[in-house]
């Protein structure tokens, strides 16, 4: 069973490797707080490098955890429209739309 706000295959892998899960959320959560930017930026920055590799659960997470640190969703789509030079028009609409799901409560 999927836990509350966890994509379904994240609480499996979470179920039947707990320690390594652990160890990788805890690195997150370090990294974020090694530095002087803020959660809201952090989450920002890792929206546009999930963007960037075009990984669609990664801007769905970082999305959602930047909205729960404050962002805007006007920020978001910013934060996006920002790398159309860098990654490239269809790599950024693409990521919109995913940006747009979770916005729009579609996931």
């Amino acid at each position: 069973m999927a836990q509350e706000g966890y994509p379904a295959w994240y609480t499996v892998i979470k179920e039947k490797h707990g320690r390594f899960m652990a160890a990788l959320e805890q690195l997150g959560e370090v990294v974020r707080q090694e530095g002087p930017l803020d959660e809201k930026t952090s989450h920002l920055i890792q929206l546009a490098a999930a963007a960037a590799i075009r990984s669609q659960g990664s801007v769905h997470s970082h999305a959602r955890r930047a909205l729960k640190a404050g962002a805007t969703p006007d920020e978001l789509y910013h934060t996006l429209i920002l790398l159309t030079s860098t990654i490239g028009f269809p790599t950024v609409s693409a990521a919109l739309s995913w940006v747009e799901d979770v916005v729009s409560g579609r996931k």
